[in-house]
């Protein structure tokens, strides 16, 4: 296995930088950059999305152009919702405003 990817930004290839220069003079192109996989250590994340994206700028594009496809994968017809308990009031705070505590927060096994 390579220990590099290219990016997938839709428009990576089309960005004017001294890195994505390639080829002999008259015969010069654009390419995507590469992005190389640190798979040797122990801070590397296999799913993390700057595996497969140069910067947030190609992450966004990418987005962009595909999030219809992208909800697809994962519809939510509902919202989620976490109980959680009531806040109190507590009027021991400083030049006698209030002071909104929360008391704790229930989770749902799923």
């Amino acid at each position: 296995m390579s220990n590099f990817k290219w990016c997938h930004g839709p428009s990576c290839h089309k960005d004017k930088t001294q890195d994505r220069v390639r080829g002999s003079k008259g015969s010069k192109v654009l390419r995507t950059r590469k992005i190389k996989q640190h798979t040797e250590s122990k801070w590397y994340r296999p799913n993390d999305f700057m595996n497969y994206f140069c910067s947030n700028g190609c992450y966004n594009q990418f987005a962009h152009k595909h999030i219809e496809r992208i909800a697809a994968i994962a519809p939510r017809n509902e919202p989620l919702e976490t109980p959680i308990n009531d806040p109190t009031k507590n009027t021991e705070s400083y030049y006698g405003g209030w002071n909104i505590t929360e008391r704790g927060v229930d989770t749902i096994a799923e």
